[in-house]
């Protein structure tokens, strides 16, 4: 098929990849913890057991989730978090400031990580994104980083990048074997069979291309557009949903298409974030806190607004357990639960206390986590 200049079926990363480095500890931390008991002394009041009973329950209905402490710098912003599935308690934590953090115990704690290849250079990277299937991982960060592992993330090698990749990469998937799909800021997507050695791609354009053929075919604010996505996010299926850059219409691919799709947005307001939910149809946030759900499943234009009190904050992210339990987390710590699939939404106060902005909610297998800037992880516990 024809392909423009830049998203040539090509060997992007021609490079054999480096000798493999060892993971090794930046630092060591402890944690501790302190408990609390209640004494009564005699027989206490009717009243006062009342009380007592209704804190305890208030209490245990907030206990979902509890934050963990990190060893990593004030400021940090967390982005991405991945568990091996050969490995169910093993897994990184990523995010700004080349944070790399690692567990074996499903979460409870995190231990530093650095990758010498990587620390060797002038840049401080941003890692985006981090994925597995079976032993074999990826990571993606900013300035352009590629990173692989093919032993449970024991050891990482660097994998050289093409200057000639459009954009910069903000998601990859591992999808199999030595096989692997990268998607970049500009809306290319390449995929690779052989553990990264060559790439090809899979969409015949980027998005600007696309947009300066169909601008004329009533899309709202396609001519303002700046080139970049906001925020990607990619289905079970292999399908994508990304919002344009100022928020004014979003854009999905399914596998097979030549070229992105450009959808106008069904909110006057502007679109924070958009992605799949369990059942397999869409969730929209607008900035100002509305949450709004696709009808049916797959991708669709048709919209409906959700009942959601998000008290002004903007919702940021939103993630299914289940078709029917959901999170959505935000701004200034607040979250969010819904128990019928998205039509009501009802505040957890366990975020209240939280000076953060909580920006990603992930469910692996049977684990949840909320992701949030200053350094903020939220395990779930249920």
């Amino acid at each position: 098929m024809a392909v423009i200049t830049g998203l040539q079926t090509c060997a992007l990363l021609n490079a054999a990849p480096q000798h493999a480095v060892a993971l090794s500890p930046n630092s060591s931390s402890s944690s501790s913890s302190i408990s609390s008991s209640a004494l009564f002394l005699g027989v206490g009041t009717a009243a006062l057991t009342l009380s007592l009973g209704s804190r305890v329950r208030a209490e245990e209905a907030l206990s979902d989730w509890e934050q963990i402490p990190l060893p990593i710098n004030p400021g940090v912003v967390l982005l991405d978090l991945a568990f091996v599935p050969d490995e169910p308690d093993h897994g990184f934590l990523l995010g700004t400031r080349q944070t790399l953090l690692e567990t074996k115990d499903g979460g409870r704690t995190w231990t530093p990580r650095s990758i010498p290849s990587a620390e060797d250079e002038d840049f401080n990277y941003r890692f985006n994104s981090i994925s597995f299937e079976g032993k074999e991982g990826w990571i993606i960060g900013k300035p352009a980083i590629l990173l692989h592992t093919s032993d449970s993330g024991n050891s990482w090698e660097r994998v050289p990048l093409s200057s000639r990749l459009p954009g910069n990469p903000v998601v990859i998937k591992a999808t199999g074997e030595k096989s692997a799909e990268l998607v970049t800021d500009e809306g290319a997507i390449y995929v690779t069979s052989n553990m990264g050695y060559n790439w090809k791609a899979a969409v015949e354009e980027t998005v600007s291309a696309t947009l300066n053929r169909t601008v004329s075919s009533g899309i709202s604010g396609a001519s303002y557009y700046t080139g970049t996505f906001n925020t990607v996010n990619r289905s079970p299926a292999g399908d994508y949903v990304a919002v344009s850059s100022r928020g004014n219409f979003y854009l999905t691919w399914e596998p097979g298409q030549p070229y992105w799709q450009p959808h106008n947005r069904s909110s006057a307001r502007r679109i924070q974030n958009m992605g799949w939910r369990a059942d397999g149809g869409l969730w929209l946030v607008v900035r100002g806190g509305g949450l709004f759900l696709s009808k049916g499943t797959g991708v669709s234009d048709d919209f409906e607004e959700a009942r959601i009190s998000s008290r002004g904050f903007g919702i940021l992210d939103v993630g299914y357990r289940s078709k029917d339990e959901a999170w959505a987390a935000g701004g200034s710590g607040i979250l969010l639960r819904t128990l019928d699939g998205g039509k009501n939404w009802v505040r957890d106060k366990v975020a209240d206390s939280i000076a953060a902005n909580l920006y990603s909610v992930k469910f692996v297998n049977d684990k949840g986590f909320v992701l949030g800037n200053d350094g903020v992880l939220l395990r779930y516990l249920s």
